[in-house]
């Protein structure tokens, strides 16, 4: 293999998949150099598009580039390349999240390749589930899929799972009475829908899915404090399927690996015929994060909560174009 195959419409596409990644409200916190001297794409922080008041410390941007750097390998893997990374390479540059040298190997790495037909099919989903259980035989395939990125994928119990939701509930509540945690969400919140609207990035109405008539539920509302006639309720599924995603350790490595591990586990999900969404609500609190684990559970550390079932995928959100988040450097 020759750097032939990487001539800039081969990066461009590379990049235009890594970015069908999901991140916390849309934002897109990434930027990526190319290096055409070594064949090396970075994988950058973007700390303009940074949660100061949800993800003080960057955890949740951490886990959304290092979904997008996900991507990127499943994108070489169809292409015929491999992308070998290197975790934060250089600490004098701390939104030098990855690189990923990217060149020819005798064959395809087929598992990650075969993932590459679910990334743009992949949408989080703000809908009810049928009640309908996901076989054992799936969710043992995605806990492989965690494994395979070295992290623990966990499906939560009857008492855990009420916990979960309680947590979710306390969650809603101190974002009720938190001015500037509301203010955060209002500023990736769009009214409007994405095909009337330029933004490229952010929640736009049409991904926000029906109200709970309920009450709350395991379903972040974006579209809480604003009047939409429009919108519609709907019962969702009073026992959701939760399932954890962890870690050992606690580490800006360890947020890498997870966010890895959550598009490797949503992907084999969405290739598995089954609907997801996120619920990172009791994540974003420091004194509920702790009690989110199971303590019965060798997980040291909870890095997402995900919602898996039967239902609608849900509506794609905007993405901004390749060219605002690629630079080709000679």
């Amino acid at each position: 293999m020759t750097t032939a195959r990487l001539d800039p419409d081969i990066v461009a596409r590379l990049v235009g998949d890594a970015v069908t990644a999901p991140s916390m409200h849309n934002a897109q916190p990434w930027k990526f150099v190319f290096r055409r001297a070594d064949d090396v794409m970075e994988v950058h922080g973007d700390a303009e598009r940074a949660m100061t008041r949800a993800d003080p410390h960057h955890r949740a941007l951490h886990l959304g580039c290092a979904a997008a750097l996900f991507n990127l390998r499943v994108s070489a893997a169809r292409h015929g390349l491999r992308a070998r990374v290197h975790l934060l390479p250089d600490e004098s540059r701390p939104w030098l999240l990855a690189t990923a040298a990217i060149g020819g190997v005798p064959g395809e790495d087929q598992e990650l390749a075969a993932l590459h037909t679910a990334l743009r099919r992949r949408h989080t989903s703000r809908f009810p589930f049928s009640d309908e259980p996901v076989p054992d035989a799936l969710l043992d395939g995605l806990r492989s899929a965690a494994r395979w990125e070295g992290c623990r994928l966990t499906v939560a119990g009857d008492w855990h799972l009420d916990t979960l939701l309680g947590l979710v509930r306390d969650a809603e509540h101190r974002e009720d009475i938190d001015p500037l945690v509301r203010a955060e969400t209002a500023a990736w919140v769009s009214p409007a829908h994405a095909t009337s609207g330029e933004r490229r990035d952010g929640m736009p109405a049409e991904v926000f899915g029906p109200r709970s008539s309920a009450g709350s539920s395991a379903v972040r509302d974006f579209g809480r404090d604003r009047s939409m006639a429009d919108r519609g309720w709907a019962v969702f599924e009073e026992r959701p399927q939760l399932a954890l995603l962890g870690t050992p350790t606690d580490t800006r490595a360890d947020w890498l690996r997870a966010g890895q591990a959550l598009e490797r586990v949503l992907l084999q999900a969405t290739a598995d015929g089954l609907a997801t969404s996120m619920t990172s609500q009791p994540l974003e609190w420091p004194e509920l994060r702790w009690t989110a684990r199971d303590p019965l559970d060798a997980m040291g550390h909870v890095q997402m909560v995900l919602r898996l079932g039967y239902g609608p995928q849900g509506p794609g959100t905007p993405r901004r174009p390749v060219a605002d988040v690629l630079e080709i450097r000679d």
